[in-house]
C-alpha cells in the first residue's frame, strides 16, 4: 500500500469515536510476499467488515507485475466475488 494511502486512511480514521468511516461497510483484504498472508481486520476504522470470500494473497510478487497490475486470474476471481459480496452487503445493510 502507498504510504500515502494508509496516511490518509489513518487520519481519517481519527479522531478516535468520531472516525470518516465509523459505520461505513468495508472490505479487507492482505497480501504478503511469503507463503502466508495474514487475517486482517478494520477494527480502527470502526466499520462492519464484509470477510467472506477471505481474500489473502500469498507470494504477491509473483500474482503481480512489475507496474503492479494483477496477473494471477485465481486471485482476480476471488477479488471479483468479494467485491460482488460486499456491493451486495452494502445494499443491504441500506435497507
Amino acid at each position: 500500500m502507498p504510504g500515502a494511502l494508509k496516511n490518509a486512511i489513518d487520519w481519517a480514521s481519527r479522531p478516535y469515536g468520531d472516525s470518516a468511516w465509523q459505520g461505513k461497510p468495508v472490505a479487507v483484504m492482505s497480501a504478503s510476499v511469503g507463503i502466508l498472508a495474514a487475517r486482517a481486520r478494520s477494527t480502527i476504522c470502526a466499520s462492519p467488515s464484509c470477510s467472506s470470500p477471505e481474500v489473502l494473497i500469498a507470494n504477491a510478487a509473483q500474482r503481480f507485475n512489475e507496474r503492479g497490475e494483477l496477473n494471477d486470474e485465481v486471485t482476480r476471481e476471488q477479488i471479483r466475488k468479494l467485491l460482488a459480496e460486499l456491493a451486495a452487503w452494502t445494499r443491504k445493510l441500506k435497507g
